[in-house]
Parts: structure tokens; C-alpha cells; sequence
């Protein structure tokens, strides 16, 4: 069989299930074989309805009654509920937020339901279980007996031993995943999700859950996987990975990885093939890093030796002292770009840390760099923001540095263009037309040009492009930068900045190609930020504390989910406050005295200025907004944020939002306000109010969230066992190795085809640039 072979030309597919394979990206043998199950379930096991007890963890079998979806009374929110019935009796079952549950199963579906046993005793009902389809002959197999079917409601017998329902807080046979109401449990890399080792030693057999959607189930994928097991797929599987380093990690080969992980023994058999996938998923990304990294080491670029006086007097004008972070980060950049080979930096920074200014040192060295061979002119930089807004800020920052150091610096775009300094008004910038511009930025005669995305289009020529300095847009490769540079045989350097923290085994995989230097200070003076969680019984007094500020001359940030308010009537909308209706709330109700406006993204781009400059001014007091604000708005006078619906953002976006109001050295306070009151959520919150700066943040926060969360597995091109892979530094680091030692070796790996196909094939699925 094939394994480039189309599904179809196996399998008999109904239209609703080639849409549901095509949903989970299984088009091939190939694509089947490397779609792996989640966790595993012991046979036997499941408790009857009659024995479930207020707070266990329920395993039941049954079949399901009057499912449909209905509104909340109280909230409105979208619920799906429905009955589980076993010959014990019936239970109910409560989805909330997730309407589209009622709409997947019928009325009579065969189901095991695992979750948590809620509400009172006498009104018992399972909230938000998972589902699994199950067969007949599966329950017969789990409980030895044959379940008669036959009659208008058939039901499921008890099992042969009914085990004592789970307490609460002891562990549960399912570990469930975020995402759809579900917990996630951090487990280390290789622990097998949903049975423990007692369990899956006492099993006869174990049963893979796979990642499902409608149309197919995991009875379907075993039943799919056994089929073409037993019809020679894996004659036709050949191992990319060298021998020697799977016998010095002890890594299974992939024959019997792909066995271990569809139809396991042992739980330690499952283990093992998760460590070898993780590995071999490090691995390549570490190796094509390492490829373009060699590649990067043989191109040219540009040659900056600014005088250390030069560079002293520039720092000596800055309105603060710089810290000894600041100082090493500088260093090691201006030492990059002297070499004349492409730097490849990423500077990563907490909030407020101080990252404008190290960009700004290193643009000040390229402007007073002459062009090679040449006795005039300057060296170009282009700085690169993700937003319009933070383009401008960046644009007046740099003002600000350069005002005892006059340069031309330009702007662009999509609204407009602009030049600093003015011929008519001394010490502003001047609004000229995008043509005039173009032509003084392809002359040379503009230094430094700031912009969006505007940048890379194909009307933007440099001159002299020596150095590229991006915020927050960590995977700007060479051939960009190419493009960019397009007079130039030589490729500029490149300053990647972000304010996100990353953690150091996702630094290491993600940007492998990139030297890492942390700002791990914060300016002297700088407070602590107050972070509080604000139960909504607590409001009144977190309202208070933040009327003492406003008081005293200080503004605050509102942020909410949404825009405008949800549609009651929708079944699958988002109920969370929003922004039109909590500005109008605030003013009628809590703040009436002071100026409320708004921000969203629906705004046009001059409406978002005008009301950021009127914050900016300080004619607006609370600014009500969405996650707009996340990235680079510095408003210093600005010192509290009251975060809505706080659960609905990571950990790292509701630290980027916090760090909105540290721009200062006045007292920050930070409140956040979950509408959910779950122990997850609460957990997530609390590290947020423990964790001492970003970076311990991302670990909380890899760790809680759990695998293909953070950052999202489909922006990386990393699967869930390649991002559960990251929680492990030393397995990181192996991988890394070895990576990087064969590429030292045999960069074009023309000793090892196998490894080398295999790069090549997978090089679509990593889309890092």
C-alpha cells in the first residue's frame, strides 16, 4: 500500500466523511498513519449512573436522550443538554457555550461520557463531558457480556464491576484538553494523557481517542489504521533518522513507533513513540534551521564601525541612565554588524524594558556609517511595526533620540506619509506626498524610514539598506530581506524585537536561526505593577481604587472581548462584554464625571488616531477598548487597566495588555475580571499575579495551556506532539545537538537521502517565513 496513495482508493467514504478528513488534513496513507491519538482508555473501568456521586470524575456508557440546544435562563448563553441512559438509569448532561453539541449526536448514539458530576445532590447532572462514539462489540469486549439490542429504548447494562466513583480532586481516567470546555493537566514529555501506569499494567487492551470531527470517530480511525497496518504500509515506511542517534536517546525506530502509537501494549510503548515523534519534529525544524544559519554565515552585509565616541554621545542625550542590560544588548549588536556577515538577532524584552532606545543606538551606528567606498552619504535603516499606530509612535520616538543628532526620518503608510524634520515649522514633521518621498528614500537622502508592511511593497527602493529592524515579526527571513534590499548585492542586518516572552525551549526551536539576547531589567524606579483578580462581587472596590487615581490626574484602559454587545438570538455567539455597551455603562453608571471614549478595530484608521491623541493629551480620562491596544501604546500617565472576560485571552496577551500601564514610575494597578470561576481559569490568573516578569509568565503559561496552545500550532507549523515536545528543555537541546552538529558536518546531508527527503517533504508544513 502506498503511502502517497489517496485515502479514497481504500476506503469506501461517505461525502460527510471525506469532508471531516479533509478538515483534519488526512488526504493520504501517509496523513493517516501520522494522525495520533491523544491519550488512550483502559478497557473496563466505567461506573453506572445509579453509583455517581456530587464532585467525581464520571466514565459512563450509555445511550443519549432528547439532546437540543437552549438558552441559559440567567446569562443566556448557548446551552446543549440531553440525557445519558444505562440500565441504572439517566443522568443529564450540560454543555455550556457550546450549542453545536446537540447538533453532532443523535437521539440513541451509542456514548461513552467522561466528565465532572455537578450541580446537587437529587439534581445531579455531568457538566460539559466529552463524547466518544462506541460500538457494541467495544462495550462487549470492555465488560464481557453482549449487550442486547432490540426494543423502542435499548440500554446499556451495568458493568461487571462498577468501580467506586472517583472523589473530587483525586485523578480521573481522562485528562481532558482546553479548547472546548476541557482541562488541561501539565504532564512531563512522554507521560501517555488519560491512564495511569497501574491502570494500563492491569489492562488487556487499550483503546486510542483520537482528534476527531464530525463524520469520523475514533472507532472509525482504529478501524482505518488497523486496515492498512495489516495491508504492508509500513514495508513502505522508511526511517529518516540517523541509527546512531536513535540508539544514543534510546528512540524507537519508526516501524515501531507508528505501531506503539495507534495500538499500544503497554503505556510505556505509547511514551516512547510520543518521545521519538517529538524529537524528529525538533530535530527538522533545528535542522533547516541550521542550514539557513550556514547559508546566512557565507552571504555579505555591511560593515558598521561607528566611532565609540560617536555611539557614547548619542547614549549620554537619553532622558534616563541605560541598564546594564541595555548596555550588553548594545554591545553584542554593534559587534554583529562590525563582522560584515548578516546579523540575525532577536531582542527579547519585557514590557517597558527599553528596547526603542537599544534599536535606536544601533540605527544612530548605521547613519554614521559612510557607504563603502564613498567619502558622503549614510547607510540606511528600515523599521518595520505590525500596526499603524505603533509605526507612529515608534516615528515620534525616534524624533525624540534624534533631536541633538539631526537626521531625516520618514514614514510610511497606508494612510499617509510624512518627513522629519520640517523646512516650515522647526522641531515637527511634515505631511508630504508618498511619490516625494519614495524618490528621497531611493536617492538616499532619507536615513531612516519607519512603516508598516508598506515597507516591503515593490514602489519602495533603498539606496543603502544595511539595517532592518522589525517589532514583533520574529520570522523575517533572508529572502524578505533580500527583496528589501533589492539594489543591494548585500543583505542587511536584521533586529527582531518582541515584548512577548518566549519560552527559552520555544526561543530555541522557533528561532534557531536567530542569536537571543534578553532585556531582562526594567528602568530604575520602575514599581511593581499591582495585579489583582476581581471577583464580581469585588467591583465597587476595585472601581474605588481606580476613582483614586483618576482623582489624582491619572487615566485608566477598559478592555473587552468584543466590540458590540452579541446577538441574544445566535446561538454560536461569544457572550462577553463589549465595548460600545460597558463605555455607556461606565458613564451612566460608575464614572459619570469624567470623559469616556472608545477604541476598536472597526475604527478607521483616522478615528483611532484621533482618539489615541486625545488619550495621548489626556482629554480622555478611561479609554474603553478591545485588544487593539496590546501591542506598543504608550500613554505614560495611563496607570490602570481593568481587563473584562480576562479568561478569554492567554497569559501572554494579558501581559502584553498589562504592560499598557507601566510606562512610568507612578504605582500601576492592573485589575482583571474572569466571568468563569473554574479552577483552570483561576490557576491561569493567579500565576499572572505571582509570576515575578514575562519570562517566568511563558513557562506558566506552556505549562497550564498545554500542548499546540501557546502561540498557536498552526502559525508555527508544529504539530501538538511537537509543541507538547517544548515543555522539555533537554529534549530540546538533544535535538538541537545533533541538528546542528550533522549540519556542521554534512550541510547538504548527501550522506544521509532518507533524512534529506524527508527535510525536504516537510519544508511546506514549516511555513516560518
Amino acid at each position: 500500500m502506498p503511502l502517497s496513495s489517496k485515502l479514497i482508493e481504500h476506503f469506501r467514504l461517505s461525502d460527510m466523511q471525506k469532508s471531516a478528513l479533509k478538515r483534519l488534513g488526512i488526504i493520504t496513507v501517509r496523513d493517516l498513519l501520522y494522525h495520533f491519538p491523544f491519550r488512550y482508555e483502559a478497557a473496563g473501568g466505567e461506573a453506572a449512573v445509579s453509583g455517581l456521586v456530587l464532585g467525581a470524575e464520571a466514565n459512563v456508557i450509555g445511550r443519549l436522550e432528547k439532546m437540543e440546544t437552549k438558552k441559559a435562563w440567567k446569562s443566556r448563553r448557548p446551552v446543549s443538554e440531553g440525557y445519558l441512559r444505562d440500565s441504572s438509569g439517566r443522568i443529564k448532561m450540560r454543555w455550556f457555550n457550546q450549542p453545536y453539541i446537540a447538533k453532532m449526536y443523535l437521539d440513541g448514539t451509542l456514548v461513552r461520557a467522561v466528565g465532572k458530576v455537578s450541580g446537587s445532590e437529587g439534581k445531579l447532572y455531568l457538566a460539559n463531558p466529552q463524547l466518544q462514539k462506541v460500538s457494541v462489540e467495544e462495550v462487549e469486549r470492555a465488560q464481557g457480556q453482549t449487550i442486547q439490542l432490540g426494543g423502542a429504548s435499548p440500554e446499556v447494562p451495568l458493568p461487571r464491576q462498577a468501580p467506586q466513583p472517583t472523589r473530587s480532586g483525586e485523578s480521573s481516567t481522562l485528562i481532558r484538553r482546553e479548547g472546548t470546555g476541557e482541562r488541561s493537566v501539565a504532564a512531563p514529555l512522554g507521560d501517555v494523557r488519560g491512564l495511569s501506569a497501574g491502570q494500563a499494567a492491569n489492562s488487556a487492551e487499550l483503546f486510542a481517542i483520537y482528534p476527531e470531527s464530525s463524520g469520523v470517530t475514533s472507532l472509525w480511525f482504529r478501524h482505518a489504521v488497523a486496515k492498512i497496518l495489516s495491508q504492508g504500509a509500513l514495508g513502505q515506511v522508511q526511517d529518516p533518522l540517523p541509527e546512531e542517534i536513535l540508539k544514543r536517546y534510546h528512540l524507537p525506530s519508526l516501524q515501531n513507533a507508528l505501531v506503539y502509537a495507534h495500538t499500544p501494549q503497554k503505556l510505556k510503548d505509547a511514551a516512547a513513540a510520543r518521545k521519538r515523534f517529538a524529537f524528529e519534529e525538533v530535530f527538522f525544524i533545528q535542522l533547516a534551521r541550521g542550514q539557513e544559519r550556514k547559508e546566512q554565515s557565507k552571504e555579505k552585509s555591511f560593515t558598521i564601525e561607528a566611532p565609540a565616541q560617536d555611539i557614547e554621545a548619542f547614549v549620554r542625550e537619553f532622558p534616563f541612565t541605560q541598564t546594564e542590560a541595555q548596555e550588553r544588548a548594545t554591545k553584542a549588536i554593534l559587534g554583529d554588524m562590525r563582522t560584515g556577515r548578516p546579523m540575525s538577532r532577536l531582542l527579547e524584552g519585557d514590557v517597558g524594558s527599553g528596547k526603542t532606545a537599544v534599536a535606536a543606538t544601533a540605527a544612530y551606528a548605521v547613519v554614521k556609517t559612510r557607504p563603502a567606498g564613498q567619502s558622503f552619504g549614510t547607510l540606511q535603516v528600515a523599521y518595520m511595526a505590525p500596526t499603524e499606530i505603533l509605526a507612529k509612535q515608534h516615528f515620534e520616538s525616534f524624533i525624540q533620540f534624534f533631536d541633538k543628532f539631526p537626521i531625516n526620518i520618514g514614514l510610511i503608510t497606508g494612510s499617509g506619509c510624512y518627513k522629519f524634520p520640517s523646512k516650515l515649522t522647526k522641531g515637527a514633521a511634515t505631511n508630504i506626498s508618498r511619490a516625494q518621498l519614495l524618490k528621497w528614500v531611493a536617492n538616499g537622502e532619507i536615513p531612516v524610514v519607519i512603516g508598516t508592511h508598506a515597507l516591503i511593497q515593490k514602489s519602495v527602493q533603498f539606496k543603502h539598506l544595511a539595517l532592518v529592524i522589525i517589532d514583533e515579526q520574529h520570522r523575517f527571513g533572508v529572502n524578505q530581506r533580500k527583496n528589501l534590499a533589492k539594489k543591494e548585492p548585500r543583505i542587511p542586518h536584521l533586529l527582531s524585537m518582541t515584548a512577548t516572552p518566549i519560552p527559552r525551549t520555544l526561543a530555541l526551536t522557533i528561532y534557531g536561526d536567530l542569536d537571543l539576547t534578553l532585556l531582562d531589567q526594567m528602568p530604575a524606579g520602575r514599581k511593581p505593577i499591582i495585579t489583582e483578580i476581581v471577583k464580581p462581587s469585588e467591583r465597587t472596590k476595585a472601581y474605588a481604587k481606580m476613582r483614586e487615581q483618576l482623582a489624582e490626574g491619572r487615566q485608566a484602559y477598559v478592555i473587552c472581548p468584543r466590540i458590540d454587545e452579541p446577538d441574544p438570538d445566535k446561538a454560536f455567539a461569544l457572550m462577553a462584554k463589549s465595548v460600545t455597551a460597558e463605555a455607556k455603562r461606565l458613564k451612566k453608571e460608575v464614572f459619570q464625571e469624567y470623559e469616556i471614549a472608545i477604541l476598536h478595530s472597526k475604527m478607521t484608521p483616522k478615528e483611532k488616531d484621533d482618539t489615541m491623541a486625545k488619550f495621548v493629551t489626556h482629554d480622555i480620562d478611561i479609554l474603553v477598548a478591545t485588544s487593539v491596544v496590546e501591542v506598543g501604546v504608550n500613554v505614560p500617565n495611563a496607570t490602570m487597566i481593568f481587563i473584562e472576560g480576562a479568561e478569554r485571552f492567554g497569559l501572554s496577551q494579558l501581559h502584553q495588555l498589562r504592560g499598557r500601564v507601566v510606562r512610568s514610575n507612578h504605582q500601576a494597578y492592573c485589575f482583571v475580571c474572569p466571568e468563569s470561576k473554574g479552577e483552570p481559569t483561576m490557576a491561569r490568573l493567579k500565576a499572572l499575579t505571582t509570576a515575578k516578569n514575562g519570562f517566568e509568565l511563558a513557562e506558566a503559561d506552556l505549562l497550564q495551556r498545554g500542548a499546540g496552545q501557546l502561540g498557536g500550532s498552526k502559525q508555527w507549523g508544529i504539530s501538538d506532539i511537537g509543541m507538547e515536545a517544548l515543555k522539555n528543555l533537554k529534549l530540546v537541546e538533544a535535538a538541537r545537538t545533533e541538528a546542528l552538529a550533522l549540519v556542521e558536518k554534512d550541510e547538504q546531508l548527501k550522506a544521509y537521502p532518507a533524512l534529506k527527503e524527508a527535510l525536504r517533504a516537510r519544508a511546506g508544513a514549516m511555513h516560518f517565513e
